[in-house]
């Protein structure tokens, strides 16, 4: 007696043959771990790379608002006087805690925003999910920052240190060992607080403005039928929309966090009542300066971070995540 054919059969040696092709040419799509590994690592490139990139702008940027008496002459301007006074060199510190601390944070950011997207659906249903899609990208975004900023905050710490007072150490490992021993692990966990306030409306508004605007671009034009050098163009224009709103949300809070980690707290002073100082010492006028840098700056990244994420996701097959967006 012939042996029945396998369950994947059809039973015909000509449509099996079909069917493998069809396979082939079709391979089943990522999911669980091999999936959000792949994109954790697109996020955590896209992040590390755009920063590190950026860290002239950020140098500049932080000087600004740190002592805005003597650097008050825009970001071209305090290019000019960071150079001229520190040497060419100086614009460069802290590249090293910034590119590792954002290739954590970018892992956990993007890994987790498609984790927790992907949580939501199986839990409200596609349909539901879809129907309240904003909620789902800022509820999912929000998570994501949560973890992302716990990796972050102690590397953040260790830049803004080391660009306030250039003679604090030489680099990344001698200044997170410095600030590690003087002051002891809580001392990268006072910007904890504010580092939030910053990072999680940043987060939300740079997603759910980026699935907004990339909705209403793919209403008007079919996804499928543009090229991939195109869709990469409609992430980096989604993406700079992106980083001007996230940039405005987030601007009061970037200037604390530079506040708070410029120097130690008084003993016996707690990260609450610096933050409130700080915040009545700024007044809202001083809480948004060195805004144009800012917005230079997270608009250009976050340009960038959607189009490389977007361009590394299809170079590892990573497609697997479910999409809402009507």
């Amino acid at each position: 007696m012939a042996a029945a054919p396998p369950p994947a059969s059809t039973g015909s040696t000509k449509l099996d043959a079909l069917k493998q092709t069809a396979t082939a040419a079709d391979p089943a799509k990522l999911s669980g771990l091999q999936l959000y590994s792949r994109f954790a690592f697109a996020g955590a490139v896209c992040c590390s790379v755009t920063h590190g990139a950026l860290t002239p702008v950020d140098v500049v940027k932080t000087r600004i608002q740190l002592d805005p008496v003597k650097y008050n002459k825009g970001l071209i301007g305090g290019f000019r006087q960071v150079i001229s006074s520190e040497g060419a060199g100086a614009i460069w510190t802290g590249f090293g805690p910034t590119a590792a601390g954002y290739f954590l944070q970018g892992a956990f950011k993007f890994g987790g925003y498609e984790f927790f997207k992907q949580q939501s659906i199986n839990y409200l249903g596609y349909e539901t999910a879809s129907n309240n899609r904003t909620a789902v990208y800022l509820a999912s975004s929000a998570a994501a920052e949560f973890f992302a900023d716990i990796a972050l905050c102690p590397l953040e710490a260790t830049r803004i240190r080391l660009v306030s007072e250039p003679t604090f150490a030489s680099g990344l490992l001698s200044g997170f060992g410095k600030i590690l021993k003087n002051e002891g692990v809580g001392a990268f966990y006072s910007g904890f607080g504010p580092i939030l306030f910053k990072q999680v409306p940043y987060t939300m508004a740079k997603f759910v403005v980026f699935e907004k605007v990339s909705e209403l671009v793919y209403k008007t034009v079919d996804k499928n039928s543009l090229s991939s050098g195109m869709q990469t163009t409609v992430n980096l224009g989604s993406g700079l929309i992106a980083g001007f709103a996230a940039a405005l949300v987030s601007q009061p809070a970037d200037t604390m966090l530079s506040k708070i980690n410029k120097t130690k707290g008084l003993p016996g002073e707690g990260t609450t009542s610096r933050l409130i100082k700080i915040a009545k010492e700024l007044g809202l006028r001083g809480s948004y300066a060195g805004i144009g840098a800012r917005l230079f700056m997270v608009g250009t990244l976050t340009a960038g971070q959607f189009a490389i994420y977007g361009d590394i996701k299809k170079a590892l097959g990573a497609t697997g995540g479910v999409e809402i967006a009507k």
